[in-house]
């Protein structure tokens, strides 16, 4: 669990500051006789418009690519299928291209009641004023190794975006954000208060979830996903610069349900060779596109 000393930021504080008092004490719930153990799948989102031209895209709200949506169903629900996974419960986030792959998977599966509950806290990392500009052209503008440090890194923010950028308002009066507080509405992020953003959600709500057994599927965003692995699996701050996350590609941890303690190493629910493919597509800065922004 995160310490309250690892706080680095003010606002950093203020996300952890209400569920301090739930981080001192995890609750271990007696799941049904005959569960010994438990799965939670992990998910980022298929591949989006920004994605798929080689943009930063954190809190803009774009929406799956035509790809994006193939996959998700190729991949995600295939995978899903072939193991036999089944769910009681969806955990996504506020934005567009998370909703619709937890929309193809839901009809993928034949699901059409399932509870889903949405949360600004699996929002993507905010990448300040990188939003909108591709990456290869910011790698020509700061440097390769500047922008690794700044995709990669544990607790180097991104410039803060500024009103001049063109996402700048688009994001700041998105009506799914208004209900998050003004004094930690994000302007840039690093890996480090994306973990702390995270962390109460996962402690404190899917988890119990999970440890009470119900089935979860959390559907959220790439440096999301990283976030929660490195916790779960107490990745170094080093070790996480070379962690990649593919689209659409569930990822499962299990937990013994008695002593609340993960058991057996994560899975990829997709072919090795696939995945390796797609994590080192995901490390690579990319190449330019016809557009600098849409």
């Amino acid at each position: 669990m995160i310490s309250v000393n690892d706080i680095h930021s003010k606002r950093t504080a203020q996300l952890l500051l209400p569920f301090c008092k739930s981080f001192k004490t995890t609750v271990a719930y007696s799941a049904a006789a005959n569960m010994n153990t438990n799965k939670v799948v992990l998910l980022r989102h298929g591949e989006s418009e920004f994605n798929k031209m080689n943009l930063f895209c954190g809190w803009h709200d774009s929406p799956l690519s035509e790809k994006g949506l193939e996959y998700a169903s190729k991949i995600a629900v295939a995978g899903l299928r072939k193991h036999k996974m089944e769910f009681d419960l969806i955990y996504t986030s506020l934005l567009l291209r998370a909703h619709q792959t937890v929309d193809v998977i839901a009809n993928g599966m034949n699901y059409s009641n399932l509870p889903v509950r949405c949360h600004w806290r699996l929002n993507e990392r905010h990448y300040g004023n990188l939003t909108g500009y591709n990456k290869r052209e910011m790698a020509d503008k700061f440097g390769e190794e500047q922008i690794q440090i700044w995709r990669r890194s544990y607790d180097v923010l991104p410039p803060k975006i500024v009103p001049e950028n063109p996402f700048y308002c688009k994001i700041r009066n998105n009506p799914k954000f208004k209900n998050i507080p003004e004094d930690i509405f994000p302007d840039t992020e690093s890996l480090k208060e994306v973990i702390a953003r995270v962390l109460p959600l996962w402690e404190c709500d899917i988890m119990k979830e999970v440890l009470k057994g119900s089935r979860v599927l959390v559907v959220a965003h790439g440096t999301v996903v990283r976030a929660l692995i490195k916790h779960i699996d107490g990745i170094g701050e080093k070790e996480i610069t070379e962690l990649n996350i593919p689209n659409s590609v569930p990822c499962v941890f299990e937990y013994d349900l008695k002593t609340c303690k993960r058991v057996n190493k994560m899975q990829y629910l997709a072919d090795e060779e696939y995945v390796k493919k797609e994590q080192e597509k995901v490390a690579k800065i990319g190449d330019y596109t016809t557009g600098k922004m849409i």
